[in-house]
């Protein structure tokens, strides 16, 4: 043991990498690593660790070795209970670093800091404040959206969310309460969970605080409208484009590249208006891949969402209408028409019956017949005026 300290000592010293290596890799003679307890193992280890980070000289530089790197990993999975002053966290910390600023390799950072001992008690030496960890957490969740390693983090984000509450002074941790609040609507927006991911984003972009720029509370914003466009139809869906429909900023995004089509697209499905494939070119253009995903019956997340709107945008003009009629508005085949039309009678997110001997889709209107006439005029008329403008266009 003391062999080994002396020599680990003299290694770190004199920054003499292969004498370290060969402590933690040879097996063969007396000052070796391999030749000594588990107990010992775990006793150098954290000497090591213990006296590398205590020199202030030794790191990051020697991380430019890939096998001191593999001798720091192999430190820190063998060691006691404690390491005076935690220094095997402050360690993970140095590493990460490394990875993310020098390497680029997210998903080796965040299983790194992944080890970090956090510790509630305050007489620990791994005592850590909820605002500690929430950090900790919501680095490993950003390093593995990176990496697109969507279940890592959700864990480590969901992890972030148990302990946010309990941060103290929450004024001056705001800006890492947004990054925790940013990350959780990257990973419900990764997830497909584009209802929830819209709310958390027009949530944050209404955050009056100088720790976001203006700028960013606008990309926010136009992540918000993708993401309730992306939305399975439904009231929720209805009132979440409601409240970004009726922000002031929203047109906006028009200006922006990746926004540009959002506002329209966004007013044509609060407004239940039928939208036409081509309209929707540029807006797919701007989505991100796991938001262009194929889904089982075929059809993108985008188409689905249109034939879906265009679906319910139909109910609000029609009493009824033939199976065959609706695919040719919706773009789809009879078939294909008539099975999304059950599928959303029965998710109730579309009221009606299907006639299938007659070929025919009926829709119970559960309002008063003139409020329904009313709106199935103007409706028509904001249709009609569509189409006149788009006759201007081209005169």
């Amino acid at each position: 043991m003391d062999a080994l300290s002396r020599t680990i000592d003299a290694a770190v010293q004199k920054h003499d990498y292969p004498a370290l290596i060969g402590v933690f890799t040879d097996s063969n003679g007396p000052a070796k690593w391999h030749n000594v307890g588990q107990g010992e193992q775990r006793s150098v280890a954290a000497h090591f660790i213990q006296t590398a980070v205590a020199s202030g000289t030794f790191f990051p530089r020697a991380f430019d070795n890939a096998d001191v790197v593999q001798v720091v990993i192999i430190a820190l999975g063998h060691l006691p209970s404690t390491v005076p002053n935690a220094a095997d966290n402050k360690l993970r910390h140095m590493l990460f670093d490394y990875k993310v600023n020098t390497e680029g390799d997210y998903a080796g950072a965040a299983r790194i800091l992944g080890g970090t001992r956090m510790e509630d008690d305050p007489t620990s030496v791994y005592h850590t404040s909820p605002a500690e960890k929430c950090d900790v957490y919501v680095k490993i969740a950003e390093c593995f959206l990176a990496e697109d390693l969507i279940a890592e983090s959700d864990s480590a984000v969901t992890k972030a969310g148990s302990v946010v509450e309990g941060i103290k002074n929450p004024e001056e941790h705001m800006a890492l309460i947004l990054r925790y609040k940013s990350t959780y609507a990257r990973v419900l927006d990764a997830n497909r969970k584009f209802l929830q991911a819209a709310q958390r984003y027009h949530d944050l972009s209404l955050s009056a605080t100088d720790a976001i720029d203006k700028d960013d509370l606008l990309t926010m914003l136009g992540r918000a409208a993708t993401c309730a466009i992306l939305a399975p139809s439904g009231p929720q869906r209805h009132r979440v484009l409601g409240h970004i429909y009726k922000d002031k900023r929203l047109s906006q995004l028009d200006a922006m590249d990746d926004f540009a089509t959002h506002s329209k697209i966004l007013e044509k499905n609060y407004m239940h208006q039928i939208l036409r494939k081509e309209e929707l070119t540029k807006f797919e253009q701007s989505l991100q891949p796991h938001q262009r995903a194929i889904m089982g019956d075929g059809l993108t997340i985008v188409e689905r969402g249109v034939v879906e709107h265009n679906m319910i945008a139909v109910s609000m003009l029609y009493r009824s209408i033939y199976v065959k009629e609706l695919a040719n508005i919706l773009g789809v085949d009879p078939r294909k028409a008539e099975k999304l039309a059950s599928t959303m009678i029965m998710d109730g997110s579309l009221n009606g019956s299907i006639d299938q001997i007659e070929g025919l889709l009926e829709f119970q209107i559960d309002e008063s017949p003139q409020s329904y006439f009313d709106g199935s005029i103007t409706n028509f008329c904001i249709e009609l005026n569509a189409v006149a403008d788009a006759v201007k266009a081209e005169a």
